[in-house]
């Protein structure tokens, strides 16, 4: 599996441990920026490489990115712009789960202002995301074909 990791600047301490995390962990993760903490740089950029790379790996390989951001809501209503993309924010593991086992979630969107002084929560939820197995159910799998349809 593929992760790729990105940030703006609210997010940017936060990312880094993650990076560091998912290492040690055994990932393949890819940083998409931002790559020095400047707070000037906007979450919009670093959303788009997320969800294009995502979207440009084979599927089988399950590719998935995790983007950080102060609330994790722009980096979500930003990557959810591309056709394909399922992008959750989430808070705690169980909500974790279930976007993974229900909505097959590809992009996580992690809250820095909420988690970044929390780590095992973060861990917590970022194992249960990347361990969840999509339940493929056919409801499940019609809903997703619907929300690539709008």
């Amino acid at each position: 599996m593929k992760i790729f990791l990105g940030s703006d600047h609210n997010g940017f301490r936060l990312k880094e441990d993650v990076f560091n995390y998912l290492k040690k962990r055994g990932y393949e993760v890819f940083d998409v920026g931002d790559n020095e903490l400047d707070p000037d740089d906007d979450f919009p950029q670093f959303a788009q490489a997320a969800a294009v790379r995502v979207l440009g790996e084979d599927t089988k390989n399950d590719p998935r990115a995790i983007l950080i951001c102060g609330g994790g809501q722009g980096m979500c209503m930003a990557a959810n712009r591309f056709r394909g993309i399922r992008a959750s924010v989430i808070w705690d593991r169980y909500e974790a789960k279930m976007t993974r086992n229900d909505n097959d979630s590809n992009i996580l969107c992690l809250p820095a202002r909420v988690l970044e002084n929390n780590q095992k929560e973060w861990q917590d939820i970022i194992d249960t995301w990347l361990e969840t197995p999509f339940a493929a159910a056919p409801r499940f799998k019609r809903r997703n074909a619907q929300i690539d349809e709008v």
